[in-house]
């Protein structure tokens, strides 16, 4: 599954059957196996690109701008996969309005990454 242009670099579907409960309903996802300019631009700021890494961004980026967000979104990532899981679409929409800015756009990560501490972060 491909990312449609209003939501890239993110994957929203449906959570799977198996995984769907109240709280998960949708599934954003991020595969970044094929994304190598991301890791560039991460690395350029000493982090590790990676799925955690972007967890640990979108989780700072919602905690600043819309904290009762985090209320309704599930954040996790490994590898080189990011997830997060939200209770319904009006929560994905508010996600990808929030991050989508910043991760959507290479120059707009670069400049995100420029203005935060390195020290601040685990991944």
């Amino acid at each position: 599954m491909q990312p449609t242009p209003n939501t890239a670099p993110f994957i929203v579907t449906d959570a799977p059957p198996e995984l769907t409960d109240p709280a998960r309903r949708q599934r954003i996802l991020v595969d970044l196996s094929d994304m190598d300019d991301y890791y560039v631009v991460f690395e350029r700021y000493g982090f590790g690109g990676g799925g955690a890494c972007w967890a640990e961004h979108i989780e700072t980026i919602i905690e600043e701008h819309a904290p009762d967000l985090l209320e309704r979104v599930e954040l996790a990532g490994a590898g080189e996969i990011f997830r997060a899981f939200t209770d319904g679409p009006a929560t994905t929409a508010e996600f990808l309005a929030l991050v989508r800015p910043i991760f959507a756009d290479l120059g707009s990560l670069n400049k995100y990454l420029s203005q935060t501490d390195p020290t601040d972060f685990f991944e």
